[in-house]
C-alpha cells in the first residue's frame, strides 16, 4: 500500500500510539487523516479531522463509516485494559475486553471493508500485542482478547484478499503510553513503532513485530508451552 495521498481513519487517535499513527501518516504523505475518538474534542493532531466513534457501539461505527467514505486505510488502534486476572476478576471485565478488542475491531473492519473495496482495496492495520501469543495471569482478559483479535485478523486477511485489501497485524509488547504507565521494565517509543508499522505496510508485509520480545515469543510458539512458560519448570518467565 502506498501512503502518499492516502486517506486514513485511526481509532483511539486522541493519545498514545493512535496519536502517533496520525502524526506518522501525515509525515508519510497521507492526504487526509480522520482521528477517531470517543471524545473528538481531545484530538490534538494538527490537520486531522476529529470523528466521534465508540467502537463498541454499532451505531457509532456505522456513522463514522458513513462520514469517511473516502478512506483507503483503517488503523484499528483503540483499546483498553481492565487488568483482569484469570482467577479473581469479575467476568464483566473479560466481556469488556472482548467487546473492545475483538468485536470492536471486527465491527470497524466490517463497516469499512466495502469503503476500502470501492476505493481500490487499501489496507487495514490491527494493533495487536505480544500477548496475542502468550498469556500472563494478571492480564488474562487482555491476553485472551488479543489472541482472539489475532484470529479475527487472520480471517479478515483471507476474506478481504479478493478485493485486494491488505490486512496487517502489529505485535508489540509494552509501549511508553498511558496504557502501560503502571508497568515496570523496558518500553518502546510509540512514535518509532508507528513509523515502523507504516514502513511494513508500504513493504506489503502481513505482520510487523516491533520489538525483540515479540520476535522471541513468536519464535517460541513452535516449541510448545515449555518454551512460552518457562516458569512452569522454575525458570524466569518471558514476560
Amino acid at each position: 500500500m502506498k501512503l502518499q495521498g492516502s486517506v486514513a481513519f485511526v481509532t483511539g487517535a486522541n493519545r498514545g500510539l493512535g496519536e502517533q499513527f496520525a502524526l506518522a501518516l501525515f509525515d508519510a504523505g497521507a492526504a487526509k487523516v480522520y482521528a477517531g475518538s470517543r471524545d473528538p474534542g481531545k484530538v490534538g493532531v494538527p490537520g486531522a479531522i476529529p470523528v466521534a466513534v465508540d467502537i463498541t457501539d454499532p451505531e457509532s461505527v456505522r456513522a463514522a463509516a458513513d462520514q469517511a467514505q473516502d478512506v483507503t486505510l483503517l488503523v484499528n488502534n483503540a483499546g483498553l485494559t481492565t487488568r483482569a486476572d484469570v482467577l479473581t476478576a469479575d467476568l464483566d471485565a473479560f466481556r469488556l475486553e472482548f467487546e473492545t478488542h475483538v468485536l470492536g475491531t471486527l465491527s470497524m473492519s466490517r463497516a469499512f471493508a466495502p469503503v476500502l473495496g470501492r476505493n481500490g482495496g487499501g489496507a487495514i492495520v490491527n494493533v495487536l500485542s505480544v500477548l496475542s501469543w502468550i498469556s500472563i495471569t494478571r492480564s488474562a482478559g487482555y491476553a485472551a482478547a488479543k489472541a482472539a483479535e489475532w484470529s479475527v485478523t487472520n480471517s479478515l486477511r483471507v476474506a478481504l484478499a479478493e478485493q485486494h485489501t491488505q490486512v496487517m497485524a502489529l505485535h508489540v509488547s509494552y509501549l511508553a503510553t498511558e496504557l502501560a504507565a503502571q508497568v515496570a521494565g523496558p518500553k518502546s517509543d510509540p512514535a518509532e513503532v508507528a513509523r515502523a508499522t507504516l514502513e511494513g505496510l508500504e513493504a506489503g508485509r502481513d505482520e510487523v513485530l516491533a520489538d525483540d520480545l515479540s520476535k522471541q515469543v513468536q519464535a517460541a510458539l513452535a516449541e510448545g508451552p515449555e518454551a512460552l512458560y518457562p516458569q512452569l519448570a522454575g525458570r524466569p518467565a518471558l514476560i
